[in-house]
C-alpha cells in the first residue's frame, strides 16, 4: 500500500464513487451507502498511510500526466497537506454515516442526486489541499463551491434563497482570487506556486505584487466568511439539508484557512507579509479581534441551535486568521492546531444537532427541554463538544486556544488575547444556556417527540457522534505528540513554536 500514487487514489475514490452513485443509486438506494462508505473508508486509510510516509521520508511533489512544472499541474504532499488530507477524509467519513440517515428522511427519492454532489465536493476538497498550482486551486475552489450551492439549495423553505446569496458572495470571492492570479501571471508568466515564489523576489513591481496579494487575500476571506464578509454563511449553513451541514460546516471554512496559509507561504514569504507590510499585518490582527467579538455577540441573539453554531463558526474563522497573522511560530502552531480541532469540534456539535433534529423535529431552544433525560448519549457527546468549544481542558479546544493566547502575548497583540478570552466566556454563556434548558427545564407542556419516535437517534447517527466526542478528548490528550511530530514539521520555514 506504500505506493507513490496514493494521494491520487485518495482523490479518485470519491470522484469515481460519485459517478457510480449517480448510476446505481437510480436503480436502488441500497447501493448508495456501501459505495460512498467504501470510497471514504479507502480515502481515510490512504490519507493515514500518506501522512505516515511524509513524516518518515519527507515532502514530495508529483506532476500530473508527466507534464513537468511549470507547464503541468503539480501536487505538493508535505506534512501540512498530508494532515489536511487525513482531516478532510476522516471528517467526511464520519459525517457521511450520519448523513445517510438524515438524507433518507429529508430527501426521499433524491438520495442519489444528493450524494453525487456530496462526493464531488469531497473530491474537490481533497484536491484543494494537494494542489501546487495557483489556477488549479481556483478551479477546484469553484468545483467545491458549485457543489455546495447545489447541496444547500436542496434544503427546505428558504434554502434556495440562501444558496443564491451564497452564489453571489462566492462569485465575488472567486473573482477577487482570479484577479490576483491574473496579476501574478502577468508579472511572472507562470501559475506554478513554487515558480512564482522564485520569480517574485527579483521583480521591481511592488504596487502590482501588493495588488495581487490583496486580491488573493480578499477572495479567500470572502470564501471563508471572515467577518464582516460572512453575511452568506449563517443562512446557508442553517438552511442546508442536515446531511450537507454536517460536512460543509466542519470542512469548508477550515480548508479555506489552509489555502490562505498555502498561498501566503508557498507564493509569497514571511518577509513580504510580516515585515514589508507590518502595518497591514497589525491591522489584520485587530480586524480578526473585532470579528471574534462581533460574531460571538451575534451568536448570543440566536434562538435556534444550528444558527447559533454558525455564528460561533464565524468567530472561529477569525481565531485562525488572527493566529496566522500574529507572525510568530506559537500563533501559527495554534492556528494550524485549531484547524484540526475546530473541524472536529464543529463536526461533533453539528452531528449532535442532526440527531436532536431527527428526534424533536426542531432546533428551537424551547424544544430542547429535558433532552438529557430523553437523549443522554447524544447530550453527553454534545457536552464534550461544547466544553471543547469553550476551551475547557482536557478537551482539544483548550490547547489550540492556549497556543493562540501565547502567540498573542509574544506578539504584543493584547487586543487579540482579550478577544479570545471574551469569546470563550461568551461561548460558556451560550452552551451553558443550552445545558440548562436541556437538563433543568421540564418536558411538561411540550411535545416531547415527533413521528420519529423517542429516545436516541438511530445508531448510524449516534455512532459517529460518539466517535467524534471521543476524538475531541483523544486530540486533547495527544496534543503534544501531534504538535511535535506533525505540526512542527508543517510550520513555514523560519517559524518555531
Amino acid at each position: 500500500m506504500n505506493t507513490p500514487n496514493m494521494h491520487l487514489y485518495i482523490l479518485a475514490a470519491p470522484l469515481l464513487s460519485a459517478f457510480a452513485v449517480n448510476l446505481l443509486g437510480r436503480v436502488s438506494r441500497a447501493w448508495i451507502g456501501p459505495l460512498i462508505l467504501a470510497a471514504l473508508g479507502f480515502s481515510t486509510f490512504g490519507a493515514l498511510l500518506t501522512l505516515l510516509r511524509v513524516l518518515r521520508d519527507g515532502a514530495y511533489r508529483y506532476t500530473v500526466g508527466n507534464w513537468q512544472a511549470p507547464y503541468g499541474i503539480e501536487l505538493v504532499i508535505d506534512p501540512l497537506s498530508a494532515l489536511m488530507l487525513l482531516l478532510v477524509s476522516s471528517v467526511a467519513l464520519l459525517a457521511t454515516c450520519s448523513a445517510l440517515k438524515s438524507v433518507q428522511n429529508e430527501l426521499p427519492g433524491r438520495e442519489h442526486l444528493f450524494f453525487t454532489l456530496y462526493m464531488i465536493l469531497v473530491a474537490g476538497l481533497l484536491g484543494l489541499v494537494q494542489t501546487g498550482d495557483a489556477f488549479n486551486l481556483y478551479v477546484l475552489l469553484e468545483i467545491t463551491a458549485i457543489t455546495t450551492y447545489g447541496l444547500i439549495a436542496m434544503g427546505p423553505d428558504r434554502a434556495p434563497l440562501a444558496s443564491f446569496n451564497y452564489i453571489i458572495m462566492g462569485s465575488i470571492g472567486a473573482c477577487f482570487y482570479l484577479l490576483g492570479v491574473g496579476y501574478l501571471y502577468i508579472l511572472t508568466g507562470t501559475l506554478n506556486m513554487a515558480d512564482i515564489a522564485g520569480i517574485l523576489p527579483g521583480l521591481n513591481a511592488p504596487a502590482a505584487v501588493a495588488t495581487a496579494f490583496a486580491f488573493l487575500m480578499v477572495g479567500l476571506w470572502v470564501k471563508m466568511a471572515l467577518f464582516p464578509l460572512h453575511v452568506w454563511l449563517p443562512n446557508a449553513y442553517s438552511q442546508a439539508p442536515t446531511g450537507a451541514g454536517v460536512m460543509i460546516a466542519p470542512l469548508m471554512t477550515k480548508v479555506t484557512v489552509y489555502l490562505m496559509i498555502r498561498v501566503m507561504f508557498s507564493i509569497f514569504s514571511p518577509g513580504y507579509e510580516f515585515i514589508q507590510h507590518a502595518g497591514v499585518q497589525s491591522l489584520i490582527v485587530w480586524a480578526a479581534s473585532l470579528a471574534i467579538l462581533c460574531a460571538s455577540s451575534l451568536a448570543l441573539a440566536q434562538r435556534d441551535l444550528r444558527r447559533m453554531l454558525t455564528y460561533i463558526l464565524v468567530a472561529e474563522v477569525a481565531y485562525m486568521v488572527g493566529g496566522v497573522w500574529l507572525a510568530n511560530g506559537t500563533g501559527m502552531t495554534g492556528a494550524i492546531l485549531h484547524i484540526v480541532n475546530d473541524a472536529m469540534m464543529t463536526l461533533c456539535l453539528f452531528l449532535a444537532a442532526a440527531a436532536i433534529l431527527y428526534r424533536t423535529g426542531s432546533l428551537e431552544f424551547d424544544r430542547l427541554h429535558g433532552l438529557y433525560r430523553r437523549m443522554p448519549l447524544t447530550m453527553a457527546a454534545f457536552t464534550v463538544g461544547a466544553l471543547s468549544m469553550i476551551g475547557v481542558p482536557p478537551t482539544c479546544g483548550f490547547f489550540s486556544k492556549w497556543y493562540l493566547i501565547l502567540g498573542a502575548v509574544r506578539a504584543g497583540h493584547w487586543e487579540f488575547m482579550t478577544a479570545l478570552l471574551i469569546s470563550s466566556l461568551i461561548n460558556a454563556v451560550l452552551f451553558f444556556r443550552i445545558m440548562e434548558l436541556a437538563y433543568f427545564q421540564p418536558v411538561a407542556g411540550l411535545q416531547a417527540t415527533t413521528q420519529q419516535g423517542s429516545g436516541e437517534a438511530p445508531l448510524p447517527m449516534l455512532s459517529p457522534l460518539l466517535i467524534s466526542a471521543i476524538a475531541l478528548l483523544a486530540l486533547g490528550f495527544g496534543c503534544g505528540p501531534l504538535i511535535e511530530n506533525v505540526i512542527r514539521l508543517a510550520l513555514p520555514p523560519g517559524f518555531a513554536p
